[in-house]
């Protein structure tokens, strides 16, 4: 088993272990913009090696990234399945070489989620683990029902409850979570049960839990990561938050390893993010009722925009003009765009907290504290 870690071993992991296939490629794609995988896959095909690429149906919207790049794939000889609409998403990340190694990602394959964001991903040779994967992935391809997972896969929505309720429940001493965010009621009691015995919790997150006695930080760089490491011996990655959504109704791949080494060099990684990082205290309330205007506020920036023509800009001056690999800069904008969104949110929810707060120093009559 290997660890990949993000940002700091980039693109060039992955580009590597595409160029090692001999007979099969089986990728998933939830969202995509990097041309250099695209590339490597058509460089694949040229070389022999079967490719079957599995692209989910949709993507918040953006329909039509993923069927461009259907077409291109479908154009250069590599097998292309299309997801079901059964689930409300199939945002698994994982692919499989040659039948030997699969990798599962905690990111897409995308400039904002390799280059830019603490992530990380696993190269797994356990043959059971492999097998699993492969009929996960033929199941979805030809959509047939897919129960039972095994082999310490934790699939959404087979078995992630269930797994990922045993894997909190088993800890003894130290839980260290990397979350998008926390919000299933059953989970954040789960946690404040094991606070309450004993248990060392500490969450890195994008956003509060639905509690206050979770201690939350936020990294001062983006996060789109979901793993948990117990009492040094034992941890999950994968793609599912938690969240009853992700458990319940979309298509979510993590696993649980023990792998002492790996577990080790993740501890070190959260231990690093963890000092760097800074408490995340809201009040809930005042929060929850900002949520929404925020998003819209948000989302209508991010639209007004003009993302595009600056990343066609960008890319051009870093882009190898001699190469002949197609340029496609709608996905990257469109990437840029969703995490210009969720700084904005942010942002937004920020300054309305303020305003909120200081109409209701005003109105109370108190004198308002003078700025630092």
């Amino acid at each position: 088993m290997k660890l990949l870690i993000q940002p700091d071993d980039g693109i060039k992991p992955i580009i590597q272990a595409l160029k090692k296939a001999k007979k099969n490629i089986r990728i998933l794609i939830f969202r995509f913009d990097r041309v250099e995988i695209e590339k490597a896959l058509v460089e694949a095909v040229g070389r022999g090696v079967t490719v079957q690429a599995l692209i989910a149906h949709t993507n918040q919207g953006e329909e039509k990234n993923l069927r461009r790049l259907e077409m291109r794939l479908l154009a250069e000889g590599i097998t292309v399945t299309r997801t079901a609409e059964d689930l409300v998403r199939y945002h698994g990340k994982m692919f499989i070489i040659d039948d030997k190694v699969l990798y599962i990602l905690g990111f897409n394959y995308t400039h904002m989620d390799i280059d830019l964001s603490r992530s990380l991903g696993l190269a797994i040779t356990k043959n059971g683990a492999v097998k699993e994967a492969i009929r996960l992935f033929e199941c979805d391809s030809k959509r047939r029902p897919y129960t039972k997972a095994k082999d310490d896969l934790v699939v959404s929505p087979a078995n992630a409850r269930k797994s990922l309720t045993e894997f909190i429940s088993g800890t003894k001493k130290r839980l260290l979570i990397y979350e998008m965010k926390i919000s299933d009621p059953d989970f954040v009691k789960l946690l404040n049960k094991k606070i309450s015995a004993g248990v060392e919790v500490r969450v890195l997150s994008r956003a509060s839990a639905k509690s206050g006695t979770i201690p939350v930080r936020r990294l001062p760089t983006r996060l789109h990561l979901r793993a948990m490491l117990r009492d040094g011996n034992t941890a999950f990655l994968g793609s599912q938050s938690l969240r009853k959504l992700e458990l319940e109704a979309r298509r979510e791949i993590g696993i649980i390893f023990r792998d002492k080494k790996v577990v080790k060099q993740m501890e070190s990684i959260f231990e690093k993010d963890w000092k760097r990082s800074e408490p995340v205290v809201e009040d809930s309330k005042l929060v929850s009722a900002l949520v929404v205007p925020a998003k819209k506020v948000a989302k209508e920036v991010a639209k007004q925009i003009a993302i595009k023509p600056v990343v066609e800009q960008v890319l051009e001056k870093v882009i190898d003009t001699k190469d002949p690999t197609p340029f496609e800069p709608d996905e990257v904008a469109q990437t840029v765009r969703e995490a210009f969104h969720e700084e904005v949110q942010d942002a937004v929810k920020q300054v309305l907290k303020e305003v909120v707060v200081t109409a209701a120093i005003e109105d109370s009559g108190k004198p308002q504290p003078k700025a630092k």
